[in-house]
């Protein structure tokens, strides 16, 4: 029994990113909120195999999209997912035009302890970071929050492999 689990694990871990319904509904309600618009169109930008290779984040076939409303474009969304102790949590990432971050929340966080990353206050320090940020250090440019390690850590590099994946996509030209 734990070898099957073992072998559905590590094809789940090596599939793309799969969003589920009630976390996109979630995503658009932010969305909606944070840019005052009640109706808005995502259009996924799918990113070619062989870049998506060698990001170290999981760019899947709707997790990284335009957001527009009306024929004003309003900036980039990418929905991910960390691994924090024991189970992931998903959050959602807004940036402007220029791949700056404007916003980020956690959509659903799983575990028993560290739930204080989802406050609004601790996510703001990721607000302003872009491609062209420095690596984001835990406890030096990311505060650390007493019993939500893991989580904060998992969150720091979710956010540095999100920005270092989004510069080689703009290296590339792909947006």
């Amino acid at each position: 029994m734990k070898k099957y689990f073992l072998i559905f694990s590590l094809l789940i871990l090596n599939s793309s990113f799969s969003i589920p319904a009630g976390i996109l509904k979630k995503a658009d309600k932010v969305i909606a909120k944070f840019y005052e618009v009640e109706n808005f169109e995502k259009e996924v930008i799918l990113i070619p195999r062989e870049i998506n290779e060698v990001t170290k984040s999981e760019f899947g076939d709707e997790n990284f999209f335009k957001i527009t409303s009306g024929n004003t474009f309003l900036g980039y969304g990418y929905i991910g997912s960390a691994q924090s102790k024991a189970a992931t949590f998903d959050y959602l990432v807004l940036f402007d035009k220029e791949l700056v971050i404007t916003k980020s929340k956690v959509l659903v966080y799983r575990e028993e302890y560290g739930g204080e990353i989802s406050s609004k206050r601790w996510l703001k320090q990721f607000n302003g970071k872009s491609t062209k940020s420095d690596e984001l250090r835990y406890n030096e440019d990311i505060i650390p929050i007493s019993g939500a390690t893991i989580s904060v850590r998992a969150m720091t590099q979710s956010m540095n492999d999100l920005l270092k994946s989004l510069a080689l996509i703009e290296q590339k030209n792909i947006l």
